[in-house]
């Protein structure tokens, strides 16, 4: 029979929730960048910006919960981090901006940090 220490099926846990984390941040740079390429007021443009903003609402959502075990300082700037590419998203919306760049940039450099 196998036995596992908590810690050890803890890790795995998190290791696995790193792994989802990485493949949303990787669907979401996927349509961002296909977006980029048709314009903020095409399907792709409206389906990346939509996907971005629940992405980030579900991060925020749980970087402000006390059960998230990452230290508050780093919580806090991702907090931050994602109120801006929800304000980025809607001043794209709004017709303020047409670049996607940034919400490129910021995404790739999140998701490359998850590694």
């Amino acid at each position: 029979m196998y036995r596992f220490s908590y810690a050890e099926i803890l890790e795995d846990a998190s290791d696995g929730c790193r792994e989802r984390e990485k493949l949303a941040f990787d669907r979401a740079i996927d349509l961002l960048n296909t977006a980029s390429a048709t314009g903020a007021n095409s399907k792709e443009g409206a389906d990346a910006l939509f996907f971005v903003q629940r992405l980030w609402g579900l991060l925020i959502d749980d970087l402000v919960s006390q059960e998230n075990g990452l230290p508050e300082t780093l919580r806090a700037q991702l907090v931050s981090v994602g109120l801006w590419i929800m304000k980025e998203v809607d001043r794209i919306r709004q017709g303020q901006s047409s670049s996607f760049g940034g919400l490129i940039d910021i995404n790739t450099m999140i998701r490359d940090g998850l590694r």
